[in-house]
């Protein structure tokens, strides 16, 4: 079992990451009233979820087919050949709402609200405390031109929007509310959203929204999606009340298309560089860190962190997230541990892989690994250790692995 907390050539972290290989468990998650359940909980259930994680103090589908019927290589198929549905309501919706909505966005996000974000769009954003360090990587979504939604990612963001404006200096609101997404996914997708929506959905562009009803009930729709794939989100409003309305009617309508409820794929966004915050990243990562570094404009005016974030940016920085193909048997299950990433030659610990699977488009297991400078150069050659392999060879590649400029996602419909 490793011990080492620490690795000589990364930044020494305030609180540190458990570098310990541990293995998986086969320890029963509890379900309690300490975590709460998605509106759609009952019926994901229903539709075979097997495994849960937590996800902004939410129960969150991981997994429905069984490891001996494909497991989540199988429900990849369903994603990338027919079209999918997710249960994400754990994307919690933090609404900032009033006069000064624009201003106080601006003013907490790294990227310029007015040149990138007019009403019924939405843009891929991050956050960041005065150090620098990312606080959050949500979907901003401009629904009026006074109000705005962060779809969020795995962090307190409500807690501390609201902390940063508890003087009162922006006449906002600051609220979570009643909208919970599913996510449909995959290149099917707009068939079967035409067939619910109508002719329009194609015309939605891509970050584009769209303000409808859905079996009569309100919801706004966005062409994004976590999967990489042809895709689309469907956010239901006051969403504990008609869940029941809207799932088993978007799983009546599918079935000619071959819809199959799946969990996120975190295959097919590893494959396409798509970072999973509390895996990929944390408050003590700063965007360069974390190949974030073109979303922080600082050109704009004032906003929370950007004198950090010059600074960062003058001096640069010690580690960074690279790519790697590792070798090995296919990695089909969840990381159980950051494994440990180790010098060719001296066979020293140097960095740590946040995400690793098996890549059916790379034919090969690839990964996410903080690695310091000495490392990040492609072709640079490595070893891993895994549980199940020991120690595999491994190396630097190009980040993102697959469709680099996301030309599937933007297809023209």
């Amino acid at each position: 079992m490793a011990q080492t907390l620490v690795i000589d050539g990364l930044k020494r972290r305030k609180l540190p990451i458990n570098l310990r290989q541990s293995g998986n468990s086969d320890a029963k998650m509890l379900i309690s009233t300490r975590i709460r359940k998605s509106p759609w909980w009952h019926l994901s259930k229903a539709a075979g979820c097997w495994a849960y994680t937590t996800y902004n103090h939410m129960y969150h589908p991981r997994a429905y087919i069984k490891p001996e019927d494909g497991g989540l290589l199988e429900e990849y198929k369903y994603l990338t050949k027919h079209v999918s549905m997710w249960d994400v309501a754990v994307e919690r919706q933090i609404q900032v709402k009033g006069p000064d909505a624009a201003a106080f966005v601006d003013y907490i996000i790294t990227r310029d609200v007015n040149a990138v974000l007019p009403p019924m769009q939405a843009r891929y954003v991050i956050l960041c405390n005065q150090h620098g360090g990312v606080i959050n990587d949500p979907v901003l979504l401009r629904v009026a031109e006074d109000e705005f939604w962060f779809s969020i990612s795995d962090s307190d963001l409500l807690l501390w929007a609201q902390g940063v404006n508890h003087t009162g200096r922006f006449n906002v609101s600051i609220n979570e509310i009643d909208v919970s997404p599913v996510q449909i996914q995959g290149p099917k997708s707009v068939d079967l959203m035409e067939k619910m929506f109508g002719e329009i959905v194609r015309a939605i562009p891509y970050y584009g929204l769209l303000r409808t009803t859905l079996n009569g009930r309100d919801v706004t729709i966005s062409r994004t999606g976590f999967s990489a794939e042809v895709g689309f989100e469907i956010y239901l409003h006051d969403a504990m009340l008609y869940a029941d309305d809207v799932w088993p009617y978007i799983m009546e309508q599918g079935k000619e298309f071959n819809l199959r409820v799946i969990a996120p794929s975190h295959i097919r966004r590893l494959e396409a560089g798509i970072l999973s915050y509390g895996q990929d990243m944390d408050i003590e990562n700063n965007p360069y860190e974390v190949r974030l570094g073109w979303q922080v404009d600082l050109n704009k005016g004032d906003f929370v962190g950007k004198e950090a974030l010059a600074k960062i940016k003058e001096k640069g920085v010690q580690q960074r997230l690279v790519g790697l193909k590792v070798g090995g048997e296919p990695i089909a299950w969840y990381n159980e541990s950051f494994y440990l990433v180790k010098d060719e030659d001296s066979g020293d610990d140097v960095g740590y892989c946040t995400s690793a699977f098996w890549s059916p488009n790379m034919g090969s297991n690839i990964a996410l690994a903080v690695m310091p400078r000495s490392h990040w150069r492609r072709g640079t050659r490595v070893k891993v250790e895994l549980p199940a392999d020991g120690i595999v060879d491994a190396e630097v590649v190009r980040v993102p692995f697959f469709d680099p400029t996301k030309e599937r996602p933007k297809t023209e419909l």
